[in-house]
């Protein structure tokens, strides 16, 4: 693998790129003080800007890191972040990602995640040069694993009472995509 760290990629219709401290109030407002889309999350509810912002700001301090990969998701039509795609795990030795993501209810239903996704698979598969993406989902939350699916990966199994959300501890669905299944 060959990090790149959090690079801009555009779409259709998104720019996917590095949060400025200028996101914090759109941030805050667009999904990280709402409960329904924290919902299967790990990360509580925000109940301040100040909360958002001290995230925020902790992921403007690790972009220096090439290993570090967290997006806000960008309405090109607005210029208006309305959500987050990342890393949320990764294993160097076997070349693999897990990816996370997040976008404001308001947004919901329109591939907007879905077209988010695409971009970043592809990114690692043909830039970074991982060999596998995975993404997981609470089992109670399947509009997520749609997007999975809609990106290509696989779903491979039902893993029991192995994660923890804002729900409590909770079955997993895993999906995942193996770079020769990308390229052909």
């Amino acid at each position: 693998m060959r990090h790149l760290g959090t690079e801009t990629i555009e779409t259709d219709r998104l720019i996917l790129r590095r949060f400025v401290l200028e996101d914090v109030p759109y941030a805050y407002r667009n999904w990280c003080c709402r409960d329904e889309v924290t919902k299967f999350l790990r990360w509580p509810t925000h109940t301040s800007e100040e909360m958002t912002g001290k995230t925020i700001t902790d992921w403007i301090s690790r972009y220096d890191d090439p290993a570090f990969y967290q997006w806000a998701i960008v309405l090109k039509e607005t210029d208006e972040p309305v959500g987050t795609i990342s890393v949320v795990d990764r294993d160097d030795r076997c070349e693999l990602v897990e990816i996370g993501y997040c976008i404001g209810d308001r947004w919901w239903h329109r591939g907007i995640t879905t077209e988010a996704m695409k971009a970043v698979t592809a990114f690692f598969f043909e830039r970074v040069g991982v060999n596998r993406v995975e993404a997981r989902h609470d089992a109670n939350n399947p509009h997520s694993g749609e997007v999975m699916k809609k990106c290509g990966l696989k779903f491979e199994g039902l893993l029991r009472k192995s994660d923890w959300n804002n729900q409590g501890v909770a079955d997993m669905c895993i999906y995942g995509l193996l770079k020769d299944e990308y390229l052909h």
